[in-house]
C-alpha cells in the first residue's frame, strides 16, 4: 500500500479513522437499542455511543493541531454527527424511550439538520462557506449528552434515578439551541440567496 495513503490529510490519517469508527458505531448502536429491556445492551449501546461521541471532538482537533485537514474528513465529520444523533433519536422514539410531546423535541432536531445541510449544499454551489458556530458545537455537545441519558434509559435509572428525566429535560434544551442555531445560520445563508 503507498504510504501517501496514510499522510497528512490521506484516507487513513487518524482524524479520518476516528470519523470512520464514528460511521460504523451507527449501526451497531441502533441494533443493540432493538433489545431495549436488557439493562447490558442498553449499557453496551451507551458505552459505544459515548466512545463515538468522544471521536467528534479527537477527529476535529487532531485534524488541526497534526495539520492533517482534509476534503475528505471535512465531508465525513458532519455526516457522521448527523448519522449519529439521527438515528439515536429514531430508535429512542421507536422504542419509546422518548414518546409523547418530546418527539416534537427529536423533529425539531431533524429538520433543523436537514434544512442546514441543505442550506450548506446551496452555498457551497455559490463558492460561500458557513462555518460552523461556537453556539452550533454546545449544541452538538447537548445533544450527544441528552441522547447518552437516554440511551441509558431504565438501566441508567437503577444507578441514578431521574436518568430519562435528565435526558428528556436535556433534549428539549438542545432542541431550543437547535432552533437558535438554525437561524442563525437561515439569516447568514439567505443572504446569498438570488
Amino acid at each position: 500500500m503507498n504510504m501517501t495513503f496514510f499522510k497528512r490529510g490521506g484516507t487513513w490519517s487518524l482524524p479520518n479513522i476516528l470519523t470512520y469508527g464514528r460511521l460504523v458505531a451507527v449501526p451497531v448502536v441502533v441494533s443493540l437499542l432493538f433489545w431495549p429491556d436488557l439493562h447490558w445492551v442498553r449499557w453496551t449501546a451507551l458505552g459505544i455511543f459515548a466512545a463515538a461521541a468522544i471521536t467528534d471532538f479527537f477527529d476535529g482537533y487532531l485534524a488541526r493541531a497534526w495539520e492533517q485537514q482534509s476534503s475528505l474528513g471535512r465531508m465525513l465529520d458532519p455526516i457522521a454527527d448527523k448519522l449519529l444523533v439521527a438515528s439515536c433519536l429514531l430508535m429512542l422514539t421507536a422504542i419509546q424511550t422518548i414518546n409523547s410531546w418530546s418527539i416534537w423535541a427529536a423533529i425539531v432536531i431533524l429538520c433543523r439538520e436537514m434544512l442546514v445541510s441543505g442550506l450548506r449544499e446551496y452555498l457551497a454551489e455559490l463558492r460561500v462557506s458557513l462555518p460552523v458556530t461556537r453556539v452550533a458545537k454546545y449544541k452538538t455537545t447537548l445533544q450527544l449528552v441528552a441522547l447518552g441519558f437516554l440511551i441509558a434509559g431504565p438501566a441508567g435509572e437503577t444507578v441514578l434515578p431521574g436518568t430519562q428525566m435528565i435526558g428528556l429535560t436535556l433534549l428539549w434544551t438542545a432542541a431550543l439551541l437547535t432552533l437558535y442555531t438554525g437561524w442563525d445560520y437561515m439569516r447568514s445563508g439567505l443572504k446569498h440567496v438570488e
